[in-house]
């Protein structure tokens, strides 16, 4: 909604009765004026600040900031519970959330909220003209719908079926595509999983053409969209809607066929040479702005996800304090024995508990910074990108050589002494699935897992302490649309 600052000027006694009406009512370079049209879009730093507002909305502790990846995690296989706190999603760890339940219908506010913000602007620039050059506004409005894009593709991975249920043929969520600034009536039904993922791609596709190659800074590609955002969140998409070949084009555009990284060792292939670090455990530190970073939200101490929402808090003990609200599931990831102690994942990221009470527990040590909790939140890595590569080669092509060389690439910088050949995938299927454990191992606590396994329609597995196996046929598979939702849009139909 849009926030409207009256600015009241009272009439001062005019000295020696002389009128000087132009100072009694001076123009404010601060204040927003009270219109409609003006209102944020009168000068170009406020205009500006909206935009950076949206990645503020972007990196709300209820949002991408935290608890989205939160969920993804929790709700999949790889956590046990400690707390039993409803706080903290005891629901959603153990299968039981409803439509009123507060992760089920805060997340969905927060998203909504940060779609409307990026309609509001898209729509305002498009009546603003003059303020901004033509390219500084096209740039504004592709990191909008880039913003709009991830958003919408987060909804549709806990409140939608899976795309290749049906097609895309069930209900997706609200397509709302305008801004919204004043109360009213807002009733929309939902459009398919179909649709919503063709709005998601057409935003990608308009950011991508419109986007920055680069910024002047690693702080601002790293917290900005530019083009390698857009294309790299692409993958995502099309990975997840099972339409490998799309994954492979895409990729392409910024993943060299030999050497690893943007550049293919020549020129940049698309401005931004992401690469992977030589040592995992660099992209999870300050400075946070690692070529491997595409996309990260950040925080300070004064600008945290606010309290009960940072990954940290989840997910890290310190070895002594009781503030991790989640261990690792001894019969998860970790009980993999091809995951050497050696690999720099395990060895670096994977912290036994010293306190008596957890002896024996085990905790994610990737968002490590004590309480305010200010590592960034990742949302894109080049990592990812090359894993989704591999797993469209290897589900298009069975044992593929570019499949099993970016494998190597992700397993081979934490763990030198495994290496993979064609010899040891020559079952049908093995390659994929090597490469999506691979995934579970190197994107562990990144708010993967669940997609990971709804995307395929495989089951949710049990978790020791009273959280059941959720096959692909349950209601409970994917969340209720909210209550809220279902109270406040008379179009909207219940999951």
């Amino acid at each position: 909604m849009k926030k409207k600052i009256i600015l009241m000027l009272a009439m001062g006694v005019m000295l020696n009765y002389s009128c000087q009406k132009d100072k009694l009512s001076p123009v404010s370079k601060t204040a927003v004026p009270n219109d409609d049209n003006l209102l944020q879009f009168s000068t170009a730093p406020r205009i500006q600040a909206q935009v950076l507002g949206l990645y503020a909305n972007l990196r709300s502790g209820a949002f991408m900031g935290g608890r989205f990846q939160v969920y993804q995690e929790i709700k999949a296989d790889n956590w046990i519970n400690l707390s039993n706190n409803g706080v903290t999603n005891t629901a959603t760890w153990n299968q039981s959330v409803t439509g009123t339940t507060s992760e089920v219908q805060n997340l969905w506010s927060q998203a909504y909220f940060t779609i409307n913000n990026c309609n509001l602007l898209i729509d305002g620039l498009a009546k603003s003209t003059g303020v901004v050059t033509p390219a500084v506004s096209a740039n504004y409005v592709a990191e909008a719908k880039f913003i709009r894009a991830l958003s919408y593709y987060d909804l549709l991975q806990l409140y939608a079926r899976p795309y290749y249920d049906g097609s895309g043929s069930k209900p997706g969520v609200p397509l709302r595509l305008t801004g919204n600034s004043v109360a009213g009536t807002y009733d929309l039904a939902r459009s398919t999983v179909a649709e919503c993922y063709a709005q998601v791609l057409k935003d990608l596709n308009d950011a991508e053409a419109a986007l920055p190659i680069t910024y002047a800074d690693a702080a601002t590609y790293t917290t900005r969209a530019h083009r390698n955002t857009a294309i790299a969140l692409k993958t995502r998409v099309y990975l997840t809607m099972q339409q490998y070949a799309n994954v492979i084009t895409e990729a392409n555009k910024i993943v060299g066929t030999t050497v690893f990284n943007s550049d293919n060792g020549t020129a940049p292939k698309a401005g931004i040479n992401n690469a992977l670090q030589a040592d995992v455990t660099n992209v999870f530190k300050a400075p946070y702005t690692t070529t491997e970073s595409i996309f990260s939200l950040p925080f300070l101490t004064t600008e945290t996800p606010g309290t009960q929402n940072q990954l940290g808090f989840y997910f890290y003990n310190n070895g002594s304090a009781l503030n991790a609200e989640y261990y690792l599931n001894p019969a998860g990831v970790v009980a993999d024995a091809n995951w050497k102690t050696t690999d720099k994942r395990r060895a670096g990221f994977i912290q036994a508990s010293t306190n008596a009470a957890r002896l024996g527990f085990r905790f994610l040590a990737k968002y490590a910074q004590p309480s305010p909790y200010t590592d960034w939140a990742p949302v894109i890595r080049y990592a990812e990108v090359l894993l989704n590569l591999a797993e469209a080669r290897a589900r298009l092509n069975g044992t593929d050589a570019q499949a099993i060389a970016l494998l190597n690439a992700i397993r081979g910088r934490s763990d030198a002494t495994t290496v993979f050949t064609v010899a040891n995938f020559t079952a049908a299927g093995s390659l994929a699935d090597a490469i999506l454990q691979e995934r579970n191992i190197e994107l562990l606590g990144e708010g993967f897992k669940n997609t990971d396994l709804v995307r395929l329609g495989l089951t949710i597995p049990a978790k020791a302490g009273g959280a059941p196996a959720v096959a692909p046929s349950s209601a409970n598979y994917i969340w209720p649309i909210p209550n809220n939702e279902l109270l406040y849009n008379k179009l909207a139909t219940p999951n």
